[in-house]
């Protein structure tokens, strides 16, 4: 698909990090699989709505629309600004809630290709009636929730949207939802569905599978506050061509790395309600406001950071490091041609093999920005690049001469007194041990924070889902928050061209908001 993904010239590229693409979720869930997925699911995507929600800085997702196809497919949300709007989010997860969980009926084979259509179909009318021309993002991703095998709905959107302008579409991905470790054996994995060329429609549709978990499904959504702009790569990683020792000779004619930039947490100074956040909340955007946003950020002249040196791996001290992480992996820049993406790619492997193998860490110079009219000298950033397992490199700042601190570290005496060593030996005996640190076992209740500090739904928005009784999919509810535009038909209805126009006028002057992006506080 990445032939169609052409940005527009005239986009600044100080906003990119702001303009993650518009997503439409496809919950393709039928009876009787929904009452085992549908708790595990609005708990995820309650959760994950917390965060997009609360977070300061960049915009990290801006428009976000739901469907669900069961017996026919049906708008539970029409596209709206996801910051600032987790009351009517909320809503629309009440809503889901509130489907009917039992029971049997079998689906209409057109209405997951109905769906497909109505949702671009309005996101088409959106961006022609609500925003105009000042729309930053033009391409759509959409993704279906599925617990159909994930092979055969590919084939039904291949088949279903052969004759559909696919072109404002930047991905169409397909996520199975399986019930246990057999089926997930059962099932094909992404590597084998990615291999297949989809001939029918022209693109690629990404296939994978995720369980039916509350964790496994936060963790899916969470990757759509990443930085996934391919349009360029984050960074250029320069190693000396010949030898760390002297970099005068060699650092004429580097070793050119292209890399992609990660985050691996999420900043707590962006977030309300945490103990770091209360420190920084005079700066919005936090920690992301230093290499991560320079390296998504330029273009005319590539972020790049500088090896200067090698370290031993036991050489240093973590209490020089600071800020928060980052995760450096080969470039995805689909402007790269093939040979060069593979050669990048085989060279930064070799880079990673050969650090593990000899236990070094790296030392890089980050190059500042070009200074300004008043500024002479810009302070330089300096970098520790340490490997892992894995075909990534973990990236993180480490102190210099002038943000250090004295400090006197005591040798420990040899052996403490022998009362002393026994308590303390018995109070340790009695924690648990763990091999590992996993913080997805570690809640610190954020997301109950989160949730509470968003004003109460008024008005239309509040519905009292908590004392209605569940609904049968399909059913028409008056209070629901319509889609901007009409929905495609079910079946093909026998009407005459007046109708059409009438229900199309009729339509655009009900269902337009004149105030579509309804913010609310995120103060309590």
């Amino acid at each position: 698909m990445h032939h169609r993904r052409s940005l527009s010239t005239g986009l600044s590229n100080a906003t990119k990090i702001n303009q993650q693409p518009p997503r439409l979720l496809i919950v393709h869930i039928p009876l009787p699989s929904w009452a085992d997925i549908c708790s595990n699911l609005c708990e995820a995507l309650q959760n994950f709505f917390s965060l997009a929600c609360s977070l300061m800085g960049p915009n990290r997702m801006s428009l976000f629309s739901l469907y669900m196809v069961q017996n026919q497919h049906e708008c539970i949300l029409p596209f709206v600004q996801v910051k600032g709007n987790f009351v009517r989010l909320q809503a629309c997860i009440s809503e889901l809630r509130m489907l009917q969980r039992e029971g049997y009926f079998r689906p209409q084979s057109t209405s997951l290709k109905l769906a497909v259509e109505d949702g671009l179909q309005q996101f088409k009318q959106y961006s022609r009636h609500v925003t105009g021309a000042t729309l930053p993002y033009t391409f759509l991703e959409i993704t279906v929730l599925t617990s159909h095998p994930g092979k055969e709905v590919v084939k039904q959107l291949e088949e279903g949207l052969k004759d559909i302008d696919l072109g404002r579409v930047r991905r169409l991905q397909v996520v199975g939802v399986t019930k246990g470790i057999l089926e997930q054996i059962d099932s094909e994995s992404p590597e084998e569905a990615g291999s297949d060329e989809n001939s029918i429609l022209g693109t690629d549709i990404d296939l994978q599978t995720i369980d039916n978990d509350v964790v496994d499904m936060e963790i899916f959504f969470k990757a759509w506050l990443h930085n996934s702009e391919t349009d360029q790569e984050h960074i250029h990683l320069l190693l000396p061509s010949q030898t760390f020792g002297n970099i005068s000779r060699a650092g004429d004619n580097p070793m050119c790395l292209k890399c992609d930039l990660q985050e691996r947490l999420l900043s707590p100074s962006l977030l309300p309600g945490t103990a770091d956040g209360t420190l920084r909340m005079d700066d919005p955007k936090g920690e992301i406001s230093t290499l991560y946003q320079m390296a998504s950020q330029s273009s005319s002249s590539h972020y790049k950071l500088q090896v200067i040196k090698a370290l031993k791996s036991s050489g240093l001290c973590e209490s020089l490091t600071y800020g928060l992480p980052f995760i450096l992996k080969p470039t995805s820049c689909w402007q790269l041609d093939w040979d060069e993406l593979e050669t990048n790619q085989q060279h930064f492997h070799a880079l990673c093999h050969s650090l593990l193998k000899r236990e070094w860490l790296l030392l890089a110079k980050g190059e500042p920005l070009s200074p300004g009219h008043s500024q002479r000298v810009l302070a330089s950033t300096f970098y520790v690049i340490v490997p892992s397992c894995s075909l990534t490199l973990l990236l993180k700042a480490v102190a210099t001469r002038e943000l250090l601190l004295p400090n006197v570290f005591p040798l420990l005496p040899e052996a403490p007194p022998e009362d002393s060593l026994k308590i303390v030996e018995s109070t340790l005996d009695s924690l648990e041990l763990e091999p590992t640190y996993n913080p997805l076992h570690v809640k610190s209740h954020l997301y109950s924070y989160l949730s509470s500090t968003f004003a109460k739904p008024q008005g239309r928005l509040y519905t009292g889902w908590e004392t209605r009784t569940p609904r049968k999919a399909g059913q028409s509810q008056t209070n629901r928050v319509r889609a901007t535009v009409v929905p495609l038909p079910v079946t093909p209805a026998p009407c005459g061209a007046s109708k059409i126009q009438a229900a199309r006028k009729d339509s655009s002057e009900t269902f337009l908001p004149s105030q579509p992006e309804e913010e609310y506080s995120s103060q309590p």
